[in-house]
């Protein structure tokens, strides 16, 4: 019989079959000719010590008699057709949110119309093109707002802890059927690449529209149509009246106007805490020096990314969504605002490493400031936003510091290179954020210095602002039934409610309310 066996291997170890199926005969102290197969199912890079090793969780198979059976194809799952009686669901939102509960309820025989107010990933992709060349912001067609949401072109990155919402493998099997890369399955950081993630998600609304789900682009809903305490559909832009069976709200964490809708419905809201910053953004050289020392530049080794936290005066500073081989790129839903984030490709060629530096946001610092009610974390990304587009003097270019002008409290007088496309300009961010962000930062950012030596370095770039990193509002669901207690027939759904946390988790969500609808 096969045995599992969990290896670490150097380098050298893992640069062929051969030596791999040598270091594992070491491992089991027997001749390499019995190992017939070696069929890795995880692997991990582990940077600390003296060098780079691969961790891998791996079956191993002796002799002729366990001749491992071949894998069968991962294929996109058969639906449909789906009945046409009844109102629809509708799913207000086309991201992986709305896209995974339209296909939850498909596999269950529930027709769903799916409503995005931006465009189809084509289309969506010349917008993007004049957002980055031009500064020209289309506010229903951006990085945030389109066919897939906001991580079709914001780098794809595919790990989450969040193994106890839901079968995560499922949801990357279902990736992988749609045109993802088999090594989804295995790489303990599993990442598609803004090239490779528009096509999967292309693939996987044409399989709910072979099985009767509608997906419908540039349909902004306007009005959340109410009868006594149940939501009864939806109007759009247009003036159309959808009628539903019920309405899974799967907008992201950029749909402001959905929120105010929602509100006027009757729907209960509260505050949540959430995170805002800056990008920082080092040479990926530096980076891949700094975690694999001698190793680095090693051919089997990918650009070196990096994991940072600390806790300042009670509130936890981090690095989010860290992008080796990456770009920064403009994700504001809005004309006269900046908002940053990182992507990278599936090869991760760039020169750059960036990441957001993200401080915790508590209702409580929000009073503070000034921001009260439940609005007030919106607000308060609006205002460093637009204040961001004011230092950069327009068409999208970015305030930005040099990493030790920022810790040493003093204006950049010029700046590095930057990945930033439209382009950055110096301004004094150490002064112009919230001193509640910038003196954590600052003291945060030291400390990561003393972790990594070399992170503090004139040529990293500080800029200005991340604040979308997730929703300041939750969206109020019984946790139970997954529906929203003051309006029947309203389904909270994915990031934008305050219940996901990126690609997987928010499809984990989807596919959870699916199921409490079909419950329903």
């Amino acid at each position: 019989m096969p045995r599992d066996l969990d290896l670490t291997l150097s380098l050298d170890d893992a640069a062929s079959d051969e030596s791999l199926r040598a270091a594992v005969a070491r491992r089991l102290r027997i001749d390499v000719e019995r190992i017939f197969a070696v069929e890795v199912l995880r692997k991990a890079i582990d940077a600390r010590g003296a060098g780079a090793k691969f961790q891998l969780h791996a079956r191993i198979f002796l002799d002729h008699e366990d001749r491992p059976r071949r894998p069968a194809a991962v294929s996109p799952p058969r639906l449909g057709p789906l009945s046409e009686r009844g109102r629809p669901v509708v799913i207000v939102g086309g991201g992986p949110a709305g896209l995974f509960c339209a296909l939850g309820l498909a596999e269950r025989g529930i027709r769903a119309v799916v409503l995005d107010r931006g465009k189809p990933v084509q289309a969506r992709r010349r917008d993007i093109a004049l957002l980055n060349k031009q500064g020209i912001v289309n506010p229903e067609s951006n990085y945030c707002f389109g066919e897939g949401g906001a991580g079709t072109y914001s780098d794809g990155k595919l790990y989450t802890r969040a193994d106890k919402r839901g079968p995560v493998a499922e949801v990357l099997r279902t990736l992988v059927a749609h045109g993802a890369p088999p090594d989804i399955l295995v790489d303990a950081r599993p990442h598609i690449g803004s090239n490779r993630l528009p096509r999967v998600v292309t693939r996987l609304r044409e399989t709910l529209v072979a099985a009767g789900t509608a997906v419908r682009f540039e349909s902004r809903v306007v009005h959340l149509h109410r009868e006594r305490d149940r939501i009864r559909g939806v109007r759009l832009a247009s003036g159309e009246e959808i009628e539903a069976a019920a309405v899974a709200i799967a907008t992201g964490h950029s749909a402001r106007d959905m929120f105010e809708l929602l509100a006027a419905a009757g729907a209960r809201l509260e505050p949540k805490p959430f995170a805002v910053g800056v990008r920082v953004e080092h040479p990926q050289p530096l980076i891949d020096e700094i975690q694999y020392g001698k190793d680095a530049g090693h051919p089997l080794l990918p650009a070196a990314s990096y994991r940072l936290t600390a806790t300042v005066t009670g509130r936890g500073v981090y690095s989010f969504c860290m992008c080796p081989g990456g770009w920064i790129v403009p994700s504001t839903t809005e004309p006269e605002a900046i908002v940053v984030n990182g992507m990278s490709l599936s090869r991760r060629d760039s020169p750059f490493a960036n990441s957001g530096i993200v401080v915790s946001i508590e209702p409580s610092d929000l009073k503070a400031l000034g921001y009260d009610g439940i609005f007030a974390g919106v607000l308060f990304q609006g205002s460093i936003e637009h204040r961001a587009w004011q230092l950069g003097g327009g068409a999208q270019k970015a305030p930005a510091q040099r990493l030790t002008d920022f810790l040493a409290g003093r204006e950049s007088q010029t700046l590095p290179r930057s990945s930033y496309r439209p382009g950055v300009r110096a301004a004094p961010l150490h002064v112009e954020l919230p001193h509640l962000l910038s003196e954590r930062l600052r003291v945060a950012l030291n400390r990561f210095g003393r972790v990594m030596k070399g992170f503090v370095t004139r040529e990293a770039i500080v800029v200005g602002v991340e604040s979308r990193s997730s929703s300041p509002i939750r969206v109020v669901r019984d946790p139970d039934t997954l529906e929203s207690p003051t309006l029947a027939g309203l389904f909270p759904c994915g990031e934008g409610a305050g219940y996901a946390g990126g690609i997987v988790s928010a499809a984990l969500d989807g596919l959870r309310v699916a199921h409490a609808l079909t419950d329903r």
